[in-house]
């Protein structure tokens, strides 16, 4: 089985690979740290698995999970956020993800989650489960859910104290873009700072 890791840290990507070697003895693996490289990995081999984080560097992971289900819609891609926002997690599974699950969860239910995916079901852990009932009963639409994935990227970047010049970099996109982007958000969801914002996004669970 090849498995394919998305994430820009190392780190992490390290520890899931310990982690899936333990269950899957036969698994081979391949690293990616942006989407641009995994969109890429993706166009050159195949594979039987993808673990994918959403907040990533340049090329975000729901646009670059979009194209990778575009390509591969067989191939069952897991997310692993550090986002434990319902509204984030339907967005990964309308892009074609097969299971998500947050940083936060167990080394058990994030096997359990793998399993369930390379079987053809989804995965959806119990409290985002709960999250996502609790608004199908109770519509409330959040000021965020109008927001494109782009704007909602750097959305998350803002609230996570980054720079207009930091984000362009990492995005590779101008400050006069991000600039525009930043003032799309605030003009949607009716805010008047990036101080509101940050308080917005931490009450949202978009950032730890």
């Amino acid at each position: 089985m090849k498995v394919l890791l998305v994430d820009d840290h190392e780190l992490l990507r390290r520890g899931v690979r310990e982690l899936l070697t333990e269950t899957f003895t036969d698994a081979e693996f391949g690293e990616a740290g942006t989407g641009e490289d995994a969109v890429a990995m993706v166009a050159e081999s195949p594979w039987d698995l993808i673990i994918l984080d959403l907040a990533m560097p340049r090329r975000g992971g729901l646009d670059a999970l979009r194209e990778i289900h575009a390509r591969c819609p067989d191939v069952p891609v897991v997310v692993l956020s550090a986002s434990e926002d319902e509204h984030y997690a339907v967005r990964a599974l309308r892009g074609g993800a097969r299971g998500y699950v947050t940083k936060q969860t167990t080394s058990s239910e994030l096997v359990g989650a793998v399993k369930k995916a390379i079987a053809g079901t989804r995965y959806l852990s119990p409290s985002l489960m709960e999250r996502i009932a609790d608004s199908a009963i109770e519509p409330k639409q959040m000021p965020h859910e109008d927001l494109s994935d782009r704007e909602l990227q750097v959305l998350r970047m803002i609230a996570l104290g980054k720079s207009v010049k930091d984000i362009g970099v990492e995005l590779a996109l101008s400050e006069k873009t991000i600039s525009t982007y930043r003032a799309r958000i605030l003009t949607k969801m009716k805010l008047g700072s990036n101080a509101e914002l940050m308080r917005y996004a931490l009450r949202s669970g978009l950032v730890d």
